[in-house]
């Protein structure tokens, strides 16, 4: 496809396709935590082997932002090159993860590798949603952010379609996970052209740009407010299953999963309209003050009436997701221009550094400590979220 000598003329049609990319893209990340109670039934495992499961995909993304941050491989080749290979790899790690899930070992080593093409899906879509949106960037990234979260959520509606059908095998959700990845690859590349900022090949590795997460003020405020936000999001998706088996069973859990995780898309985008009026930093302060809240009436939500328990989850759903677009947007107007993808997936590399050590150690926790005593100590971290986004509330 030829580029376009008017990128303002392209830009609408170009954000619906990224978003739609990123939502295939993505669908791959809680694929085995879907069908968990079908791996659970068939070889015999423990409850744990969730959180170890999504901890290994956790590890292999950390790995791969790390390795596409230092070798700046965002900034360095064509953004879209790079998500169509990534996505066509993570299909095919899917459908590797189907054939060996039998051994545990083997789905371990098939989630890392999932997770490391993860890292050229998810931080390659928001660079390419930066140079194409470069102004209003917290409302683009909330439609992107949000269409993570929804093919995040989707392995969920895709295992309770499986059980409610025909009888389909857990095996279907995973090669309906790798057909959307695969095209999701394909729609980017077709449907997003190159733009003029992408035209040449970018600078290599930048230490001082890369430093800027600890030496520039406002770039460290709005990444260690992630820091603390990734300490309570990965874990609540986890953890959400579990919340619910207290009250559902069968395919009603997977339901409610996808509802509750796919409750976030509406967090991420109502809150990037509404950083349009009060900014990205105030939104972001927002969400977090609002799940920590969820996860400190835990004790006394998990007990309520169903209503009540229901829209506990719905509101947590909301909030513990809508605030991550506007991190990102944050830490994008504040980085050094030529380094905006190298800087947020470093970022990213951190931050699920930090999400897979709670995902461990609540998951673990959660065997023997009861969910009422567990949950509201996740809420340390948007305490820690907000103390870190002070700077950038201030006038």
């Amino acid at each position: 496809m030829s580029t376009p000598t008017d990128p303002a003329a392209a830009r609408p049609r170009v954000l619906p396709a990224i978003v739609l990319a990123q939502l295939g893209g993505t669908s791959s990340w809680f694929a085995v935590n879907a069908v968990m109670p079908d791996l659970q039934a068939a070889f015999g495992w423990d409850a744990a082997a969730v959180g170890t499961l999504t901890a290994a995909l956790q590890g292999g993304f950390i790995a791969g932002t790390l390795v596409f941050a230092l070798l700046a491989v965002a900034d360095r080749f064509p953004a879209r090159a790079v998500f169509l290979l990534c996505a066509l790899l993570a299909s095919g790690t899917t459908l590797l993860a189907a054939a060996l899930a039998h051994s545990l070992p083997a789905l371990l080593a098939c989630r890392v590798a999932t997770g490391f093409f993860l890292a050229g899906i998810y931080p390659v879509g928001m660079k390419i949603a930066a140079q194409w949106h470069p102004q209003g960037l917290g409302s683009a990234l909330g439609w992107l952010v949000g269409a993570l979260v929804l093919g995040s959520a989707s392995p969920h509606a895709l295992r309770a379609l499986a059980a409610q059908g025909a009888g389909l095998p857990w095996q279907a959700v995973f090669v309906a996970v790798a057909a959307v990845t695969a095209l999701a690859g394909v729609l980017l590349w077709a449907r997003v052209p190159a733009t003029p900022a992408t035209a040449g090949r970018g600078p290599g590795l930048q230490l001082a740009a890369l430093a800027t997460l600890v030496t520039d003020r406002r770039v460290r405020a709005s990444v260690f407010g992630y820091f603390g936000h990734m300490v309570e999001l990965y874990t609540v998706w986890v953890l959400v299953p579990a919340v619910l088996l207290t009250r559902l069973q069968g395919a009603a859990v997977s339901w409610a999963a996808f509802a509750v995780l796919g409750a976030g898309a509406i967090g991420c985008v109502a809150g990037g309209q509404w950083a349009r009026r009060v900014g990205s930093a105030r939104v972001a302060a927002t969400m977090l003050a609002g799940s920590g809240l969820c996860c400190l009436v835990a004790p006394w939500a998990l007990g309520a009436p169903g209503w009540l328990f229901a829209a506990w989850l719905l509101t947590w759903g909301v909030t513990v997701a809508g605030d991550s677009p506007q991190f990102s947007a944050l830490t994008a107007a504040n980085a050094p221009r030529d380094a905006v993808g190298s800087v947020l997936t470093l970022t990213n590399s951190i931050g699920f550094a930090i999400s897979a050590v709670s995902i461990e150690l609540f998951v673990r926790l959660a065997q023997t400590v009861p969910l009422g005593q567990l949950l509201p100590w996740l809420a340390l971290g948007p305490a820690l979220g907000l103390l870190a986004l002070r700077p950038l509330l201030r006038p």
